[in-house]
């Protein structure tokens, strides 16, 4: 039955509202990283409005969020003429070439020091997106500068990027704002995992994923992409913005609904450019995105008016490069390594190549599957990355140079240090050794991960000492460790009296420990430091654990059936009840979690830790918070609890008064956990 005039009326009003209900939790979550409302709530939002112009078409607008994915597939992408040119950048590849730079822009202004905007130099696609009365009109790729490629129906599927720019009174009738649409370091990872499962081919970085993703012909497949966009500043407008610097225009552009990057300073001359440069260098790993350098630009616009362009790129400007990521070299050898759980990982052993600050030596190559998509060989000349800036791992092959009598990588049938059948599980990516910890790799890394910091924390006892232990047949599994006195350890190669003594001692401590920090260091497999907490804080103490069937398994937040499968073929093995008996013989103890209400009164409540501490480190503050129940987050939203602020407390502070969430100092997080 047709719904009247008057019911039409209510749906329009409710769409409107809907709009500019959803809008508003995008611009929180992806503008200010501050969501306000759970994904489930988001998604019945969407679908109500979703509903609403199903049954009303004609309530549809161009820039509903409903809109992002609407476009059929291109035959070729059309060409958009920027207003005003895509300009490059000079680059800067040491500090004199700063300093050449920086004379260059004093002489020319007449000045002694100019202050300078510093920015991050993202790694990812440049566009220009054309907003015409507030609305979002046409996208481009930069393309050569002055002609890019229209992916106007791409760019409407990120959700970052506002379909229309809020502050209507402020924003310009006509705007060219220009961005960088880049993936982040853990939706790249994520991507190129869901790419392998499906057999799809991975991508080489996140700048070629981002790239890649933005030019599909079909907007569906940019949609499932994980695609964000940072803005750093304009291109034409109508009007003049509101600010005078460069350095006022991030906030500007906030303002509008667009998010921006983060980081960004007005530093006073080439000083504070280099010193911005080393800073950012050594938090580069850190970022959640990748940048291949950062970017000066002279704060002022009417300096920048005088200074001018040059044929292709400004003069108040420059690029300061960091060292490049990848390197090319030979591939000696592909060893197999055995982990503590019998996974057994291709490395490849490398000519020596200085990569991103270090010297790389080795390179991960994950699994058989993953050598074999690559194609990787030995005598292959290939390029090696840091990913992240930590593991090193093989990018890709020169087939070109590929030697003649080269043979594809194969697996052992068996385990190359034991001897035992490699097994696979079907679904599983990973092949196994089949021997347990008879097989001395996996005891050797079962007893490092033993010792670890967030285990038994046993100072002292790295990798070749454990192997002198073992060869000697001086510690065969964990329990052996504590039967090690200071007159056999300063027998061994590179440890004197003293370093013997000191890991006794570092032994002996380690002997009164926690329970969730015991479970962890046994090395269940898929059992990790949080799981470890949830079991101690459920059934209190050891023996309910090791008596607990499948059903008590399951009713503990966290634990399914293959977990708890774990758990129980682990404690019904004779050989470990058996390292347990020793080790509780031996003297190791635990303290005992009672299970009461205390114990998880703060479940629910999420904290954030800012500043220094004096009575506790970080991680134990973030560890007695987690046995009381709570969860501890990295970054302050609307759905923080409290915020505990040391000395010297970082931007998180201020964060949460603009929040209004609960402040506490150290005093009183000693009193909420006594």
């Amino acid at each position: 039955m047709p719904r009247s005039s008057q019911g039409r009326a209510a749906d329009a009003r409710r769409a409107g509202e809907l709009r500019r209900v959803i809008e508003e939790h995008n611009f929180r979550y992806y503008t200010l990283d501050e969501p306000g409302i759970a994904d489930a709530e988001y998604d019945e939002l969407m679908r109500e409005l979703r509903q609403l112009e199903l049954a009303n078409p004609a309530l549809v607008t161009p820039d509903s969020p409903t809109q992002r994915v609407g476009a059929q597939p291109a035959a070729a992408f059309a060409e958009v003429p920027h207003q005003l040119p895509m300009l490059s950048l000079d680059n800067a590849f040491d500090e004199e070439d700063l300093r050449t730079f920086d004379r260059r822009v004093c002489d020319r202004l007449g000045q002694p020091a100019v202050q300078y905007a510093a920015e991050l130099k993202l790694d990812g696609l440049a566009v220009n997106i054309h907003y015409r009365h507030g609305r979002l009109h046409r996208a481009a790729t930069r393309g050569d500068g002055a002609i890019g490629e229209d992916v106007t129906a791409n760019i409407r599927t990120i959700r970052g990027i506002p379909l229309r720019l809020r502050g209507a009174a402020e924003v310009p009738q006509e705007i060219e704002v220009r961005g960088e649409v880049i993936i982040r370091k853990r939706d790249f990872l994520r991507l190129n995992q869901e790419q392998s499962a499906a057999g799809d081919k991975t991508f080489v970085n996140p700048r070629n994923a981002a790239a890649g993703s933005l030019r599909q012909l079909d907007p569906q497949i940019t949609a499932r992409r994980p695609l964000s966009f940072l803005a750093y500043g304009i291109g034409a407008s109508s009007t003049s913005p509101p600010c005078d610097r460069q350095s006022q225009m991030p906030r500007w552009l906030q303002s509008l609904g667009l998010p921006i990057s983060p980081m960004a300073e007005c530093v006073t001359g080439v000083d504070g450019c280099i010193d911005y440069f080393h800073r950012i260098g050594a938090q580069r790993g850190q970022l959640p995105f990748e940048i291949d350098g950062v970017v000066f630009k002279v704060d002022e616009f009417r300096a920048q008016e005088l200074l001018g362009f040059v044929t292709r790129a400004p003069r108040w400007a420059i690029a300061s490069k960091y060292p490049p990521e990848e390197a090319r070299t030979r591939v000696l050898d592909i060893e197999v390594q055995v982990g503590r759980t019998g996974a057994l990982t291709p490395v490849a052993r490398l000519q020596p190549v200085f990569v991103g600050g270090v010297t790389v030596t080795n390179a991960t190559l994950h699994n058989e599957d993953e050598v074999r998509r690559k194609d990787v060989r030995v005598g292959d000349l290939v390029t090696v990355r840091r990913a992240g800036d930590v593991i090193p791992e093989i990018a890709g092959v020169d087939l070109a140079q590929r030697p003649p009598d080269t043979l594809p990588f194969a697996l052992p049938g068996s385990c190359p240090v034991c001897g035992s059948p490699v097994e696979r599980v079907v679904d599983e990516a990973v092949a196994r050794c089949s021997g347990g910890l008879h097989c001395p790799a996996q005891s050797i890394q079962s007893i490092l991960h033993f010792a670890s910091r967030r285990a038994m924390d046993i100072d002292g006892l790295g990798d070749k000492l454990v192997e002198q232990l073992f060869e000697r047949k001086l510690v065969r599994d964990v329990a052996d460790l504590y039967k090690l006195d200071a007159g056999t350890l300063k027998e061994l190669d590179r440890m004197g009296e003293k370093s013997a003594q000191n890991l006794v001692e570092a032994i002996d401590r380690s002997r009164s420990t926690r329970l969730d920090r015991f479970l962890f260091a046994l090395g269940i497999r898929d059992v990790g430091e949080a799981t470890a907490r949830t079991l101690a804080m459920h059934f209190g103490d050891l023996p309910a654990i090791m008596a607990a069937g499948e059903e008590d398994l399951l009713s503990v937040p966290d634990v399914g059936p293959v977990v708890a499968g774990r758990i129980r073929a682990f404690m019904a093995d004779a050989r470990n009840r058996e390292i347990i008996q020793r080790l509780q013989d031996a003297g190791v103890t635990w303290e005992i979690i009672p299970v009461t209400r205390e114990s998880g009164s703060l479940r629910g409540k999420t904290f954030v830790l800012t500043g220094t501490l004096s009575a506790l480190t970080r991680d134990e503050a973030k560890e007695r918070l987690q046995m009381r129940g709570a969860k501890v987050s990295g970054s302050v939203s609307k759905r923080t609890d409290y915020v505990v602020a040391g000395s010297d407390p970082g931007s998180k502070l201020e964060q949460a008064r603009k929040l209004g969430i609960k402040v506490l100092d150290e005093q009183s997080l000693l009193a909420m956990l006594a």
